[in-house]
């Protein structure tokens, strides 16, 4: 039983949940701490709430993409040897770990009540999540889904947090929303960088991917604009009060990390060339990692501490 957990685990990758989790923390921080007509301040049970909605939402998400990718990453060198193409782990397994995962998801909105827009966004949120396995198939803009997907989790733990001033004014969410826009091209350009690894595999299975229909160096490209938007939507989002939203006390400490993020996605991007994608590992994790975490410990420290 052990054995099948941590496979499980390592199946669906769950340290990378560190990529979208500090975002929806950031967002939760944020949302607490910003002026609201109604009572709105730290809740533990919307903190536990976030983290069980994160870790069963990704959770699902990623186990049935390894379910409808099967078949494909038997057949690619890079991915054969993952846990269901390698035999490891059962498609019975796997679908009911799917089914399970999706089951904590929608449940853990149940935290909120009595906010009731979490329970109402949660099913159309896992169909969101749940249909990026299927758009390689049919668009090269897969990338940008997965970065919507992603952009959800500041924007529903907003919901969570500030569910009755968002129906009140909707334009209460808008820091969350910028936020979710940030995490959106952020995500779609670091994901670019990733498929430039099965370029060749994804042309010769008429697989589709931004490296397939533009090269790996226009893929590349891309992904270099796309983390130009997400550095802009980071410094919109102290001003979003200028646009209807609530003001943020986000100061110095916020804008230190924003220019420290923008070195990190520069040296990302001077990791892998076009002719060199043995480092794209490196750029994948490591680097992306700090800047999810760095980004959530600042704007933490400079609205709680300082």
């Amino acid at each position: 039983m052990f054995d099948k957990i941590k496979k499980l685990l390592e199946m669906i990758r769950f340290s990378h949940t560190i990529f979208a989790l500090p975002f929806a923390l950031l967002a939760a921080v944020m949302a607490w701490t910003a002026p609201a007509e109604g009572a709105v301040g730290f809740n533990w049970i919307h903190l536990v709430g976030i983290i069980v909605c994160m870790v069963g939402a990704r959770s699902a998400a990623m186990a049935f993409n390894r379910l409808v990718d099967r078949f494909i990453d038997a057949k690619n060198p890079r991915t054969a040897k993952r846990h269901l193409p390698a035999g490891e782990l059962s498609v019975g397994s796997v679908v009911w770990f799917t089914i399970i995962s999706s089951l904590v998801f929608v449940a853990g909105t149940c935290f909120f009540l009595p906010n009731y827009l979490p329970l109402v966004v949660s099913i159309p949120v896992l169909f969101v999540l749940l249909g990026y396995s299927y758009t390689k198939r049919f668009t090269s803009l897969a990338h940008f889904w997965l970065g919507m997907a992603l952009m959800l989790a500041p924007i529903c733990a907003w919901l969570g947090v500030r569910g009755l001033e968002v129906i009140v004014n909707p334009f209460d969410v808008l820091p969350a929303v910028v936020l979710g826009l940030a995490v959106m091209f952020w995500v779609s350009g670091f994901d670019m960088i990733y498929a430039c690894q099965d370029f060749d595999y994804d042309r010769e299975h008429n697989l589709n991917s931004i490296p397939v229909r533009l090269g790996i160096a226009g893929a590349l490209r891309l992904a270099a604009i796309c983390h130009v938007i997400m550095i802009a939507l980071l410094l919109l989002i102290p001003n979003t009060h200028l646009f209807g939203g609530p003001r943020l006390g986000l100061g110095w400490v916020y804008w230190i990390a924003v220019l420290l993020t923008t070195g990190l996605l520069i040296y990302e991007h001077m990791l892998v060339r076009p002719d060199d994608l043995t480092r794209v590992n490196l750029a994948f994790f490591n680097v992306n990692a700090i800047v999810s975490f760095g980004l959530f410990v600042a704007g933490t420290l400079d609205l709680l501490v300082i």
